[in-house]
């Protein structure tokens, strides 16, 4: 395995690709002690070989989270098509519409994807006989396969017996098949194709092979699906060239009882009486000595997606005719290397062109709103064909029923320099002409967001000019700052604000979410509760986001995670059914149905520089700078002067309250400040539960309110009884989670006498959050109401709001 890097799992370099790998020690097929270590290396070693015949296709992936189990206890699997939002951005995907949705699939064109997915427990990989070509298209198959199915009383044998009757017929159809033990039961038999047929075509001829096979030996096979049909024979099944099926990739694992392989063979190792299926560490002993024994069956589609085997320019031409347009067609690759060109195009609609020089070709993107002026402002890019290096020189009228048609004129032309060029994202700045509409230098981040479901849609952000950053005398340079405990505010009302000047605080609107420190650097994010627990795991999506809009090589963040209703409000009912999760399993079931955003509006260190002493109001300068708003990154605004004005609109947009900030003011790491003041519509409070009383009628055996406190001169004074609030979900989960701590004295102190004949008391150890009208003048809650449970804060935390 690839040297890995201690830490939380393993953070392991995959030919230049970071992944966080966990678990290594799970057993994922029991009966053998296999592990995922195990699986993770088996594919890391058996890459090369295998990625010829899945790359450019879309992967479908069956996945034994935990493990394969047994013969007496089989382990859960389930297929995915689809990719979540934690998928690293580095993984290629092509997205396919289907009746009902579009999903997004992974194309396993290299070893760090085919790794990422052993450490996801995608034990079987499945993928279809065509492949996307190099912009998207769905190709013709460019191979057949036939998998030769045993029926109860036939076995591997009688596979082996169809599988040479049948090719005898498919070489005397010009085809050259080549067998694989699919390391479950029986044989698949593939055979190249030159790419002229359309998947049902192949079908067809697939479909009229079975049959001739059958009709010429009834007794051994069949070709129809019914089990009746099948005691005692082999099934041809051709169905697996339909264009909508898949068939598992050649030297992938199965998720059998044994960590078997769909393993190539030979035509002797067929006709031998010992033929068995072949385990991981007998095909990688084969490799190792024999190669790829179906090397050059997927070569067409291996490169089909790549820039190399294919002209770069071919769909350029393809979309214009040179009798017609003045536009060039290219000619020999001509050029220093790094040019670029932003043309005005006023075609259908202005746009404009940007162009940049990359391996002999002018990589492209088309910009409706022009590049972006204003930091703040992201534009919509949307990339294009490569267009030919002559065309950085292109002024004209492009012919009316042409492609493109419409006015072209150069709006700016010069040389550019590369800081990063990624598949997904670009940074470089560009040094356009004294006259040209840029009006000099400027450097642009270009990062791909697939909006839209389109994996051709990318941003474009303005960054400020690169500046060399120095680290600090004898500090080495960190690829990703250490997190801190954030900046806390103090409670306050709007009449504390009615002296100040007007340009004295900035009001943000105060989110119903959890506080979250995310610290970025590397390739990779991680994200940190309050209380500095990695809850990285918890929100996948947003360290997806992190990583691909962050526009600097490390920055630590400060901001809040939101759960979003489907009218777009954040709800923190919501988001107490994502807080907490960690299991894969159980995130990507809460990300189906629940959306979050993280909303950043502090920025305390980028790429070394420590800013926590500069003014928060220098500090929201440099946020701008460094985060790009896309996918589930948001920087919301602030009113700069007006606390009445922004409490009314946190009011109308139904908000929790604001929260003022002095412009001074310096981030005073792990302080409740002065500085920052939060006001709210309704009060809150978070308490500690303390103990419980018994519910009675519908709530009979259940918890019927929970005895609430917050702590006070080190002891926990009484604040009272909240009963209302729970959904009949929580109070079942309430009731159970409270009795691993019960305890048999109380540790509050004030307790009523009646509020303590029948209680049940609980280690104080789980903080809450309850709604409330007032204070009564015993110090108890009047008329509170249940919000949610905070695992984010601990219970000395808990202070009383004023």
């Amino acid at each position: 395995m690839p040297k890995a890097t201690r830490g939380t799992g393993e953070l392991v370099s995959v030919d230049g690709r970071r992944i966080r790998i966990t678990n290594l020690d799970k057993v994922l097929y029991p009966e053998t002690g296999t592990t995922k270590a195990d699986v993770i290396a088996y594919y890391s070693e058996i890459a090369d070989v295998l990625l010829p015949h899945c790359a450019n296709r879309p992967a479908t992936r069956k996945r034994w989270v935990h493990g394969v189990g047994t013969a007496s206890k089989p382990g859960e699997v389930f297929f995915q098509k689809n990719l979540d939002n934690s998928t690293p951005s580095w993984v290629r995907r092509r997205p396919i519409e289907h009746s009902d949705r579009t999903n997004v699939y992974p194309l396993v064109n290299d070893r760090p994807t085919l790794v990422w997915l052993a450490q996801m427990a995608s034990l079987e990989i499945h993928v279809p006989q065509w492949a996307f070509g190099p912009r998207g298209a769905r190709l013709n198959p460019d191979r057949m396969v036939l998998d030769l199915d045993p029926g109860e009383g036939a076995g591997l044998q009688e596979c082996a017996e169809v599988a040479l009757l049948a090719r005898a017929i498919m070489k005397g159809m010009g085809l050259d098949p080549m067998p694989v033990t699919s390391g479950s039961k029986g044989i698949h038999l593939y055979a190249a194709l030159d790419g002229r047929q359309t998947s049902d075509q192949v079908s067809a001829v697939a479909k009229e092979l079975a049959r001739a096979l059958e009709a010429d030996h009834p007794d051994l096979v069949v070709s129809d699906m019914k089990k009746t049909l099948r005691t005692g024979k082999v099934l041809v099944d051709w169905s697996q060239n339909n264009g909508n099926k898949t068939t598992i990739t050649p030297y992938s694992l199965r998720g059998r009882l044994h960590p078997m392989v769909a393993a190539p063979r030979t035509w002797r190792e067929l006709a031998s009486k010992e033929l068995a299926h072949l385990d991981y560490q007998e095909v990688l002993k084969r490799v190792r000595t024999r190669g790829d024994l179906l090397e050059g069956l997927d070569s067409v589609a291996a490169s089909a997606g790549s820039a190399e085997g294919h002209d770069r320019l071919e769909l350029y031409r393809d979309k214009r005719d040179p009798k017609k347009t003045p536009e060039p067609m290219g000619g020999a690759p001509t050029g220093d290397g790094n040019s670029f060109v932003i043309q005005k195009h006023e075609a259908r609609r202005l746009h404009y062109d940007f162009r940049l020089e990359r391996d002999g070709v002018l990589v492209s993107w088309a910009i409706p709103k022009g590049p972006p002026t204003d930091p703040k402002q992201n534009h919509l890019a949307v990339h294009t064909e490569d267009h030919p290096l002559d065309y950085g020189s292109f002024e004209g009228e492009i012919p009316a029923g042409e492609y493109g048609a419409g006015h072209v004129e150069i709006w700016d032309r010069g040389s550019y320099e590369v800081e990063k060029w990624r598949e997904d994202e670009v940074i470089a700045t560009l040094h356009g002409a004294p006259e040209g509409g840029l009006g000099g230098s400027k450097r642009f981040a270009l990062i791909r967001t697939g909006a839209a479901g389109n994996p051709d849609n990318w941003l474009i952000h303005l960054m400020k000019p690169k500046t060399e950053e120095k680290p600090r005398s004898g500090q080495p340079a960190r690829t990703m700052p250490e997190p801190v405990k954030p900046m806390l505010a103090t409670a306050g009302t709007l009449e504390g604000f009615s002296g100040a000047d007007d340009d004295e605080w900035a009001f943000e609107m105060k989110w119903d979410g959890v506080r979250v420190m995310a610290t970025v650097g590397g390739g990779e994010a991680r994200l940190f509760s309050r209380r500095g627990l990695d809850i990285t795991t918890t929100y996948p999506e947003v360290v997806v986001d992190l990583v691909a809009h962050v526009t600097v090589d490390s920055a630590l963040l400060d901001g809040e995670v939101v759960a979003l209703t489907k009218a777009g409000k954040p709800s923190f009912s919501l988001l107490q059914q994502r807080m907490g999760l960690s299991k894969p399993r159980d995130v990507e079931r809460a990300m189906r149905s629940i959306t979050v955003q993280y909303l950043v509006f502090d920025v305390l260190n980028v790429d070394g520089e420590d800013l926590t002493d500069l003014p928060y109001s220098k500090r929201v300068e440099r946020l701008a700078e460094t985060v790009s708003q896309a996918g589930t990154i948001r920087t919301p605004d602030a009113f700069v002067g007006d606390a009445e004005a922004a409490m009314e609109t946190s009011r109308e947009l139904g908000l929790e309250g604001i929260l003022g900030k002095r412009r001074t003011s310096s981030y005073r790491a792990g302080d409740r400040s002065r500085d920052w003041v939060k006001l709210k519509h309704t009060a809150t409070q978070e308490v500690v539960v303390a103990g419980w009383r018994p519910g009675k009628g519908n709530r009979s055996g259940r918890v019927g309110s929970l005895l609430v406190g917050i702590p006070e001169d080190g002891k926990l004074r009484y604040a009272g009884r909240v009963g209302t609030g729970f959904s009949e979900a929580e109070l079942g989960s309430i009731t159970k989670r409270l009795s691993t701590l019960s305890r048999a004295t109380s540790p509050l102190i004030d307790v009523p006498r009646t509020d303590a004949a029948d209680a049940h008391w609980v280690t104080p150890k789980l903080v809450g959050e309850v709604e409330f009208s007032e204070w009564t003048t015993a110090g108890r809650l009047r008329q509170p109401t249940w919000r949610g449970w905070r695992p984010d804060k601990s219970p000395s935390e808990v202070r009383k709001e004023s």
